[in-house]
């Protein structure tokens, strides 16, 4: 095997058209050499959500120029690549397929090796990337698509000790944002108004504490964001912006509390294990939640474990995180071929039963 790897990675599994290039020497820390995110925000604004078509179109024209321009800004050209990692699942299937087909022209006409990335593991891996962790450690992927407490034991075994049953924490934060007239993406938009609120006025609930167990639930939260608007609506013909405030604040903390408390059952659960370097990482894109980073980190803190959040810039999709998990993949000795399958849904512990329910994504993995 050799000493330096750099790859290559694509990333286009929900709406950012992601190119990077992330380089390795045994050794020496992982660099990012390159990392391009082309946003859909604009296309997908008149929705009020991602539209499926719109990001797969979207993604077939930008792939090869994110590409080239992940190269440029590393100033490397294909022949000095030593192989190419792509998301080929889990997402939206179209967005996945037109990754997928990409890496495969520039692998067939380069000849360059082909890995296959599950989406999900470019997040578990991350902290690996900026923070160097060993394993095993702790991980929480917690985004739009997915919420699961997994032991991240190698760059190929997972043991999922909890999941949502329904709606992911981002998916949530979307929904909510929709109820209260809030801009999409729904995350950044409810943080933002949750500055200014009262996290005590409305009494909101917290999901499945009261069963044993790291399983969560996020559908009956948002159910209840609703009938409280409606409430306020029905007695006073409409919502303030002191209103939206206080429902996104209490929304949030709900979030927060809820997560916080599962993660210390994780942990309990992990440190039975008797880890010899115990971590704690959080990763996806609501993990650039700075409210919910504090409520992790003091609990980490309390549990005498080491607390791992990426950079913001790495939580949310993108293809350097692809690139490294290629990169940990293609050590361990994995190998895709032209018949690489694009795959809506990809569990990380394949072990595991499926988590009860579907939110706006299906079944949760």
């Amino acid at each position: 095997m050799r000493d330096s790897l750099t790859f290559l990675g694509l990333e286009s599994s929900c709406d950012d058209t992601a190119a990077a290039v992330v380089r390795h020497r045994a050794g020496a820390a992982p660099e990012i050499l390159s990392n391009v995110v082309m946003g859909q925000a604009e296309l997908h604004a008149a929705f009020g959500g991602v539209v499926p078509e719109i990001a797969a179109r979207a993604h077939a024209e930008k792939l090869d120029l994110a590409a080239e321009r992940a190269l440029d800004a590393a100033g490397l050209t294909l022949a000095a690549l030593d192989g190419v990692a792509v998301t080929a699942g889990p997402g939206l299937i179209g967005g996945v397929l037109a990754g997928v087909m990409c890496a495969k022209g520039i692998t067939a006409g380069a000849g360059l090796p082909l890995v296959g990335v599950n989406h999900l593991a470019g997040h578990a891996l991350t902290p690996r990337l900026t923070d160097g962790l060993e394993f095993p450690y702790l991980a929480l992927l917690v985004s739009g698509g997915h919420c699961q407490f997994v032991l991240v034991r190698g760059a190929e075994d997972y043991l999922r000790i909890g999941a949502t049953i329904d709606d992911a924490p981002g998916e949530a934060f979307d929904k909510v944002a929709r109820l209260l007239g809030l801009a999409q993406p729904g995350g950044p938009a409810v943080e933002a108004a949750a500055r200014d609120g009262d996290a005590g006025r409305f009494t909101l609930p917290r999901p499945l504490l009261d069963r044993p167990g790291c399983d969560l639930s996020f559908s009956g939260l948002k159910t209840a964001v609703l009938r409280a608007r409606d409430g306020l609506v029905a007695a006073q013909g409409g919502l303030t912006a002191r209103d939206c405030a206080d429902l996104c604040a209490g929304f949030q903390a709900a979030v927060r509390d809820v997560l916080a408390e599962k993660s210390r059952r994780a942990l309990a659960d992990y440190m039975a294990r008797a880890p010899a370097a115990p971590a704690f990482a959080v990763a996806g894109g609501v993990a650039a939640n700075r409210d919910l980073r504090t409520a992790l980190a003091a609990v980490a803190t309390a549990a005498g474990v080491r607390f791992v959040a990426p950079p913001l810039g790495l939580c949310t999709d993108n293809a350097a995180m692809i690139a490294w998990a290629g990169i940990e993949r293609f050590r361990a000795g994995a190998r895709d071929g032209l018949d690489l399958a694009a795959r809506p849904r990809w569990p990380l512990d394949a072990g595991a039963p499926s988590a009860l329910g579907g939110g706006r994504k299906g079944a949760k993995a």
